[in-house]
């Protein structure tokens, strides 16, 4: 039995490539995740390991990720350099706000990859930074020269001698020093989208530390044969206090985890991506397995009229999908290496550049994929060949052998009873407020509501499918006639198909209602808490100088000016926003509506929490809330709760006092105006301050919920582009089903010519039957996607999602493209079928 599979899989050998689609799409996305996860792990880890000092001295619970006041004096530098066992110290200058603004006028990086710059110590190979050397020009001299990374320059459009353009947060926000050298990584790697310019240290402690003598913090570097732990050991007691050293290789492990943790969010975004192309998958190989049987039930039921036993059957079968899943996971791998490389120039668009690193091949990686390839090929198989085991020996007698089927009343039921469970696990999810793990009940919800659809499918897509039979006959006549009656011969063949495509239309319908809800939400709620006339903003998230904010009280016609300041902190056990403000511009231009509590108590070491936070945390005025604070530890006072407001654009609101004493730099994140006569004369004066920052902007309303949208509109669209890998299997699980299916007609189709059915019609009515499957599919994926989009906005109405806004126009867009698909993926089926000879296809079995 086992060389009867096998030279039966030899046999078919369009078959087999046929049947090994969904598995290597499948595999593929799944591979193609573990890849681009595992560079991101190793980019992360690799950039900190070769960026530090064998031991590092910086002020007492700094990270090393968020901007600190504390400094560390450069006397301090001459005293370690005496300790025994040292061979170099490096003070170092560090900033994260320089954006260097390239050939074309634009700013270099984004919202999730910052502008670096510091100080060049001329430090040698394998000390300070190991990692970087001057691959190019020389070292900067005086004020008017820097170096800057090979990444950066290499998208900026500069050349060494070229005077470059940079944007820093300080009173003279404009730098135009000449570019006299090149740095990289000596041994292959990349800042990851983030950019370096370096500067003379005199040059860098004047432009970031008011000119004095202090670095931010100081490498040690150790003589041969010492180890980093005992370098440690003799440098921590020279150390002053609120002071520390820490070996090199904790201060990377530290910073690379802090930062892994910040975006591990994209891991999981990932693997939820893969396991839905492999959901679809699925569904794909159950299917196409059901056609294969179904087509050799003759030779099955001969080979039980022969004496094989039911287990010999089935286990050949089983054995056909083990070498498919083999196969599959093979090919998957190998398009999985296109898809990591795909996924990775995806996120380059939002500034996570990974192309400076090669892909990470781990072991566990191909171990995942041929596990998930058989696996998952077998346990669809399974099924199929269940039911061959059911042909009696009998049946191999006769010229026709019907594979069993199950009753459609047993899978209405079925389905019916998964949509049950599946409603109720889902609204458990979303309503039920002592119910942990939400997200499991809503992702478990969901997933028996898809289930449960499937199963249903062959009972309750029968009326689609009769009423498209009808409209199809009385526009194509004979031709739509024999579609319909063909859609509606084996709707488990049918549905099964549509399914695939039904999921990734219930799935991209979500994302479209939330995303249109959500920039509803924000409109609105901008449009109830705008007060003012103008913000000020920076386009990348970044902070600007103070001093813009004095420039802007001074323009006439202006009438206040409310500075606003958000950084990011520990807050309990992942870091939140924490936005600053004065009491009179919160209950000002701000527009904080407190419920509880009073603003006149805020001052330092106090904070005003939102309702979302204060009923998700159990906060209420008089409690405490736990933070830390670059690295410190801090017990803030509730005095107030306030109603939700995204122009804070924080859940927590504290004292711009309370942000100095834990060491953030004195910068502004926002600015809001309030101007006497909004017309174009103000308007322009207040463009006129930061016409030299190209980063920062002034907005009105209009354009500030503009800015606001952009984000979400990224997202999604990232989103349905990982989507659209799901919606590429349902089209090719359309064109499967319909190859294997013109396979399994042959004698039909012959039948169909001889009677005077011409080319043409033949495949106009293969076509009309893929537009059937796809126009199923898309419907149900839309009514499904619907229901879903509404539901979770309802449930997440109390975090600000308001308002349910359904985009018609975007699911008209789908169902348009479904019936499109549906022509698209009949093409090359319908040409097979138009090309068979008429007389071999009568004759055959």
């Amino acid at each position: 039995m086992l060389r009867a599979a096998i030279k039966s899989l030899l046999g078919r050998k369009v078959r087999l490539l046929m049947s090994t689609f969904a598995i290597v799409l499948g595999v593929a996305f799944v591979a193609g995740t573990l890849i681009f996860t595992d560079t991101l792990n190793r980019s992360f880890t690799a950039l900190f390991a070769s960026t530090v000092g064998d031991v590092v001295v910086r002020p007492e619970g700094a990270d090393g990720l968020t901007g600190t006041t504390r400094t560390i004096p450069a006397s301090l530098v001459r005293k370690l350099e005496k300790v025994d066992g040292v061979a170099r110290v490096d003070g170092n200058v560090t900033s994260s706000s320089v954006m260097i603004i390239g050939a074309d006028g634009k700013a270099l990086g984004g919202l999730g990859a910052p502008g670096l710059a510091g100080n060049w110590t001329g430090a040698p190979a394998g000390h300070g930074l190991t990692g970087m050397e001057i691959v190019s020009g020389r070292e900067p001299e005086g004020p008017g020269e820097i170096l800057m990374d090979a990444g950066a320059l290499g998208r900026s459009g500069y050349s060494v001698g070229d005077e470059v353009q940079l944007i820093t947060t300080l009173d003279r926000p404009l730098l135009t020093p000449t570019l006299v050298g090149v740095v990289d990584f000596a041994d292959g790697g990349s800042l990851n989208g983030a950019s370096w310019v370096g500067f003379e240290t005199k040059v860098a402690q004047r432009l970031f530390l008011d000119g004095r003598p202090k670095f931010n913090d100081v490498w040690v570097s150790a003589e041969p044969g010492v180890s980093q732990a005992d370098l440690r050991e003799r440098v921590a007691p020279e150390l002053p206090g609120r002071l520390e050293a820490r070996t090199g290789d904790d201060v990377a492990d530290e910073s690379a985890s802090a930062l892994l943790q910040a975006v591990g969010f994209l891991t999981t975004f990932l693997l939820i991506f893969a396991g839905i192309a492999l959901v679809v998958g699925a569904f794909l190989i159950v299917n196409t397995f059901s056609i294969l049987v179904a087509q050799r039930s003759r030779e099955l039921a001969l080979f039980r009229a022969l004496g094989a036993s039911k287990r010999q059957v089935t286990g050949s079968v089983l054995a056909e999908a083990a070498v498919l899943g083999a196969l599959g996971a093979t090919l998957g791998i190998g398009l999985g290496v296109l898809m990591a490389m795909a996924i990775r120039s995806l996120f380059s668009t939002v500034g996570l550049d990974l192309s400076g690193q090669a892909l990470v091949f781990q072991t566990r990686t191909f171990v995942v994929a041929y596990l998930v390839g058989v696996l998952v090929t077998m346990g669809a198989a399974w099924l199929p060949a269940r039911r061959t085991s059911r042909i009696a020996p009998v049946q191999a007698l006769r010229d026709d052998v019907a594979m069993p089927e199950g009753s459609l009343r047993q899978r209405f039921g079925a389905g019916m009873a998964l949509l049950v469970v599946g409603g109720t696990t889902l609204a458990l999810g979303l309503f039920a407020e002592d119910v942990d793990n939400g997200g499991w009940y809503v992702g478990a919800g969901v997933l028996m509501i898809l289930f449960g659809v499937v199963a249903a499918s062959p009972v309750i897509s029968q009326p689609f499918l009769a009423g498209a039979r009808v409209v199809l006959a009385a526009l194509f006549g004979t031709v739509g006639n024999l579609a319909g009656q063909n859609s509606l011969r084996n709707p488990r063949r049918t549905t099964a198909t549509a399914s695939a495509l039904m999921i990734g239309l219930a799935l991209a319908g979500t994302m479209a209602i939330l995303g249109d809800s959500a920039k509803a939400s924000v409109d609105r709620s901008i449009e109830r808490n705008f007060r003012g006339d103008l913000i000020v903003s920076n386009t990348l998230g970044q902070p600007f100088s103070p001093s813009i904010a004095r420039q802007m009280k001074k323009v006439k016609g202006v009438r206040d000016v409310v500075a606003q300041r958000v950084v990011f902190a520990e807050v309990g056990d992942r870091p939140r926003g924490i936005a600053a403000a004065s009491a009179g511009a919160l209950s000002g231009l701000l527009g904080m509506e407190v419920v509880e509590g009073s603003l006149d108590r805020l001052g330092r070491g106090k904070v005003l929490v939102d309702t979302s936070y204060a009923e998700d945390e159990g906060v209420r005025v008089g409690d405490s809330v736990r933070v830390t604070m670059n690295g410190t530890p801090k017990k803030l006072d509730v005095v107030g709760v306030f109603e939700d407001n995204p122009v804070l654009g924080a859940s927590l609101v504290t004292s711009k006092q309370t942000l100095v004493a834990a060491g953030y730099p004195d910068q502004d994140s926002v600015l809001v105006l309030d101007v006497k006569y909004n017309n174009a004369i103000v308007r322009a004066q207040v463009e006129d301050v930061v016409a030299d920052l190209v980063t920062v902007t002034v907005k009105d309303q209009d354009a500030f919920a503009e800015e606001q949208r952009a984000p979400i509109d990224q997202l999604v669209l990232m989103i349905f582009a990982l989507l659209g890998l799901a919606l590429l299997i349902a089209v090719l699980g359309i064109v499967n089903t319909l190859a294997l299916s013109v396979i399994e007609r042959t004698r039909e189709v012959g039948l169909l010519r001889a009677i005077g059915l011409g080319r043409p019609a033949l495949r106009r009515m293969i076509t009309l039957e893929s537009v059937v499957i796809a126009s199923l599919g898309a419907t149900l994926g839309v009514v499904l996607g619907v229901g879903f989009g509404i539901s979770l906005i309802r449930a997440l109405a109390d975090q600000g999602l308001d308002v349910v806004s359904v985009p018609w126009d975007q699911l008209g867009v789908f169902l348009v493209v479904a019936v499109v698909v549906g022509v698209l993926a009949a093409v090359l089926p319908a040409r097979r079928a138009a090309r068979l000879d008429v007389l071999k296809a009568i004759a055959t079995d």
